[in-house]
């Protein structure tokens, strides 16, 4: 999954860095809010992705044994593989028309699919460096989102290098499907941990200076929460993305 495209942000003011190192009340309870729908999606992922992983009953709806036994992937497999681009593209250019309601009830459902489609991680890698993973990728998340948001050096200037990088990633994926280096999947996925630490610091400190605009514009409840919800999104897929390159690098898979 890549980071979406947040040109959604276009219209509402975004404070230099300098005025937003004293966000006030109205700042601080958005980025509470983002962090908060953040933490949400990546609980209801987990839950999806555990829950599958581990019932035979949900786990026989991705997967069926063909005559020989081997297990092939169902129809409701590609489904939830897809469906969350498809989710993606619905909540960026919907957001001006949904309402917030709707925009929450997307992005939970984008979150519980995505969950489902990560399930296979479990059969995979085994427990042990899936959990290793999450957790390097946490507490890397963690320090680059502070940074973010205490830095008073205007980081936005790497927007466009990072996401130059992204698009990068996804080429190069792509050309692996067919080449299956992996030394080229090695790569991928030491620039996709740089890229992404990267983005979670930039898109943080867009974030806080979204919010501290707010403090100027008086925007309505209803659209705070809709931004909300779209930050909360951003920083959901950097860190998906991270976790899921630090796993191609370090995951042990089953035997």
């Amino acid at each position: 999954m890549s980071n979406y495209n947040q040109q959604e942000f276009s219209d509402y003011t975004v404070i230099d860095s300098h005025q937003a190192s004293g966000t006030g009340v109205v700042a601080k309870k958005f980025m509470a809010s983002v962090f908060l729908w953040m933490f949400v999606a990546l609980g209801v992922s987990t839950l999806f992705s555990v829950l599958y992983a581990t019932s035979p009953s949900l786990l026989s709806e991705l997967y069926a044994a063909d005559a020989a036994g081997r297990l092939r992937p169902t129809t409701l497999f590609w489904v939830v593989t897809f469906a969350p681009f498809a989710f993606l593209l619905i909540m960026q250019f919907g957001m001006a028309r949904l309402s917030s309601g709707a925009l929450t009830l997307l992005f939970l459902t984008f979150a519980a699919v995505l969950g489902i489609s990560l399930s296979n991680i479990l059969l995979v890698y085994t427990a042990g460096s899936v959990v290793g993973c999450f957790g390097a990728a946490a507490a890397m998340f963690g320090v680059m989102a502070v940074m973010g948001y205490t830095t008073e050096k205007d980081i936005t200037s790497f927007g466009r290098l990072l996401t130059m990088g992204l698009v990068g990633i996804l080429i190069s994926m792509v050309i692996n499907m067919f080449l299956k280096s992996s030394g080229l999947d090695y790569i991928i996925s030491i620039v996709g941990v740089a890229v992404f630490t990267g983005l979670t610091a930039y898109d943080t400190q867009k974030l806080k200076r979204i919010g501290a605009g707010l403090e100027y514009e008086g925007t309505s409840a209803t659209d705070t929460k809709k931004l909300a919800i779209m930050g909360a999104l951003s920083l959901y897929l950097d860190f998906i993305n991270l976790f899921l390159m630090l796993l191609r690098l370090f995951g042990n898979r089953r035997n």
